[in-house]
């Protein structure tokens, strides 16, 4: 015996073509906001590579702005003149020397004067702080060890100095105590803080 079919009312239809409307209006809803998220995260996303490319902007002039320094205090600074009037014949200078590639020691010298037995290994940042000191000084060290091993430093000694184009007082006072000369902008110029009577540079 069959089952007898069941024909829907037209009520029944009609909440049937109701739901489904209701249905399609979700899922509308749903699309738009997934469209509109969509929209937030691509809008995210262009700021966060404006961002990006602002800051590589950024990075690109302090880059320049450390170069400038360096060619300001070999140049127009005449900084080699004062390294001179402390004692220090200097002769020849280097910039942004590389050094034990490929080693433990490897690392970079801002600038470098030399006066043939003794080199003045310098650091220079735009804003000198405590940790550009220190990190100076771990450089000085892996220099040192560089020459050695390559068996060219028994004559040669090193001192150190840092230079910023802003530096606080606290940061000089740190730098000259581990016996390193300070070199600050002065006006147009650079100039060398004038260490205090008990200062020695510290050679390495």
């Amino acid at each position: 015996m069959s089952t007898p079919q069941i024909i829907p009312t037209f009520e029944e239809i009609r909440e049937m073509f109701r739901l489904s409307a209701l249905r399609q209006e979700e899922t509308d809803r749903k699309f738009q906001e997934t469209d509109r998220k969509f929209q937030e995260t691509r809008e995210q996303m262009k700021e966060t590579d404006r961002k990006i490319k602002r800051v590589s902007r950024e990075i690109g002039r302090l880059g320049g702005r450390i170069g400038d320094i360096i060619e300001h205090m070999v140049g127009g600074g005449n900084i080699v003149k004062q390294f001179q009037a402390l004692g220090y014949d200097v002769t020849a200078h280097y910039r942004n020397k590389i050094f034990g590639k490929g080693t433990e020691n490897y690392g970079e010298i801002d600038l470098i004067l030399e006066d043939g037995d003794v080199a003045i290994l310098i650091s220079v940042k735009t804003k000198l702080t405590t940790s550009d000191v220190s990190e100076h000084i771990e450089q000085l060290e892996k220099y040192r060890r560089h020459v050695d091993a390559k068996g060219s430093g028994d004559k040669l000694r090193f001192v150190g100095a840092v230079a910023g184009a802003v530096a606080d007082q606290n940061v000089i006072n740190f730098a000259l105590k581990q016996g390193l000369y300070v070199i600050v902008q002065s006006g147009i110029a650079v100039e060398i803080i004038s260490p205090p009577e008990e200062f020695r540079a510290k050679r390495w």
